[in-house]
């Protein structure tokens, strides 16, 4: 009786582990996938956030950065101001 419930009980791990690999594989791919939209937006997140540029110039870069992806991320890393843009004129 012991053999048989040991056996039982090994049949139904291994049915639960078949059953949830097609989850498992779901859930890696949905993660790989916004993992690779957090990456394509990177850029344009860390250009919105910055203080290098402002307004009509952010604007552009984001759209560079659209549309030749990250070659116009190298360019902004080489051709953007390096000191902040004062927000405030007095």
């Amino acid at each position: 009786m012991n053999i048989l419930s040991a056996l039982f009980t090994f049949l139904v791990v291994g049915v639960v582990i078949l059953l949830a690999v097609p989850v498992l594989a779901a859930g890696m791919s949905l993660v790989f996938v916004l993992f690779c939209l957090f990456i394509w937006f990177l850029p344009i997140l860390l250009i919105l956030g910055s203080d290098k540029t402002s307004g009509g110039e952010k604007l552009a870069w984001v759209l560079a950065i659209i549309f030749l992806s990250w070659f116009a991320w190298i360019f902004y890393l080489l051709l953007a101001p390096l000191k902040p843009v004062d927000r405030f004129r007095y």
